[in-house]
């Protein structure tokens, strides 16, 4: 039996509540109706339920959707999505750097190195607990976490309780690892070359969406990127597609799509952040596209940074691209204010946990873009550091450490100064089913992205 995931409107209704509720709506008469009527909570982990429902059940479920959609929110007014009230809400936003240097193809190797060795780190452990994460690592002697995991010496009982990831597994564990695999990770940078390479700095969202129609395959998406696809599939377009019936829109989709707007302008954070924008609203909303934005606005200041150090002002500076009354920008807030002050990083993953994972899910942005700026600030931007960190956290551990290991190895410098135990198995070989990606090497993309940064010559800051 097919049960294809993330679309499903009987397993969508239960994330469209959860999410309503934190984007300041009142969707509680909406719940009990569908509870009333033997609706099912949204699944916990998977994308979507063990079996299927009636046909009743699938009808009712659409049109509480859409009556969720019309729900007034409380945060209407701080949370926008429209980048001119972004901006307007945003007093600090960046000018470009008066004459930054291009980087060296070598940093940009690093970068893209960087991007998927914290994502294999985190592949083995996606979807498990946070005890669990912890548990799987100390079996091996490897908490504080160091290295790539291991099913070495794992007891049989702990791996019952808590499984590796069933289709990473055979491909992310240390002794499985040959070369990188695929992840959608990996798979949106790539997207995001060909979009500057044929549509340039000034591509729209509309491009975005025929590109993923043209080269990306509908069962490589996920969450807020299906349902987009879906609705483009529909005959909807952008940026509805990004809220029809689409409760992941807060999600971290758009998150990992940012590290190329971010590397292509380095210096101009600004103009980093409004790519991203454009980008994220194909497939998300508020929080979700602020994640975004943040993301490439760090990424785009560390691609110019002279030091690991450099780090708490890169993420001062994405900052100043979110809305500062804004969920997201409370949340990163709060999560570099409790790795400044507590030395043990567990300590500080346990109070976000606290904070969040009851009111969350665990792919939402919000806790993850905190998860990764805490990370990022209690290792002072060290690499190994900051993709364990941000790995062992748990909630969404691959796209957390390729965030992670992207602005930490960018702030590295260069390849040589990763470490050999991360970077060589990954045989400078990359897998994807995006184009003519496959097989190829993160030198050759290096590459392509120094010479697309070569397109970008920043400019003034318009005015909100």
């Amino acid at each position: 039996m097919l049960r294809l995931t993330w679309v499903q409107p009987e397993d969508l209704i239960g994330h469209e509540l959860r999410q309503a509720a934190l984007d300041g709506r009142e969707p509680s008469r909406i719940a009990a109706r569908w509870r009333a009527a033997g609706g099912r909570e949204a699944p916990l982990r998977a994308g979507a339920s063990p079996e299927p429902t009636s046909r009743y059940l699938r009808t009712l479920a659409e049109d509480l959707l859409d009556e969720l959609a019309d729900l007034p929110s409380r945060l209407a007014d701080r949370e926008p999505t429209d980048l001119a009230r972004i901006r307007a809400s945003c007093p600090s936003w960046p000018a470009p750097a008066a004459s930054p240097a291009t980087p060296a193809v070598s940093r940009y190797e690093a970068a893209w190195l960087g991007r998927a060795v914290g994502c294999l780190l985190g592949k083995p452990v996606e979807k498990l607990p946070l005890e669990g994460i912890r548990l799987l690592a100390a079996a091996t002697g490897n908490r504080p976490l160091n290295s790539y995991f291991t099913a070495k010496g794992v007891p049989p009982e702990l791996l019952a309780a808590h499984p590796w990831n069933r289709r990473s597994a055979p491909t992310s564990l240390a002794e499985n690892i040959d070369g990188m695999p695929e992840d959608d990770d990996l798979n949106y940078p790539l997207l995001d070359l060909l979009l500057l390479q044929r549509h340039g700095r000034d591509f729209t969202t509309t491009d975005v969406a025929r590109l993923w129609l043209d080269e990306l395959p509908a069962g490589r998406t996920f969450t807020a990127e299906r349902v987009a696809y879906r609705n483009l599939l529909l005959g909807i377009e952008p940026p509805h597609t990004a809220r029809h019936r689409n409760p992941f829109r807060e999600w971290i989709g758009a998150l990992i799509r940012a590290d190329v707007h971010g590397w292509t302008n380095p210096g101009d954070p600004g103009t980093a952040a409004e790519q991203a924008h454009r980008d994220a609203t194909l497939t998300h909303t508020a929080n979700g596209v602020y994640a975004a934005m943040f993301t490439a606005a760090v990424v785009a200041r560390a691609a110019v940074a002279t030091a690991p150090d450099d780090i708490h002002t890169c993420l001062r500076t994405g900052l100043t691209v979110v809305p500062p009354r804004s969920r997201l920008a409370e949340a990163v807030r709060h999560a570099v204010q409790l790795a400044r002050l507590h030395e043990d990083f567990d300590t500080v993953v346990d109070e976000l946990h606290a904070t969040h994972a009851d009111t969350h899910h665990w792919v939402h942005a919000v806790p993850n873009t905190a998860l990764i700026a805490a990370a990022l600030t209690h290792a002072d931007g060290d690499f190994t550091g900051s993709i364990c960190r941000a790995v062992s956290g748990g909630w969404d551990t691959d796209s957390n450490g390729a965030t992670a290991g992207s602005v930490a190895a960018l702030l590295a410098g260069s390849p040589a100064a990763l470490p050999d135990r991360w970077t060589t198995p990954l045989k400078n070989r990359l897998a994807t089913s995006v184009a003519d990606f496959n097989g190829t090497g993160f030198d050759a993309l290096a590459r392509l992205t120094h010479d697309l940064t070569h397109q970008h010559t920043p400019r003034e800051a318009p005015r909100p």
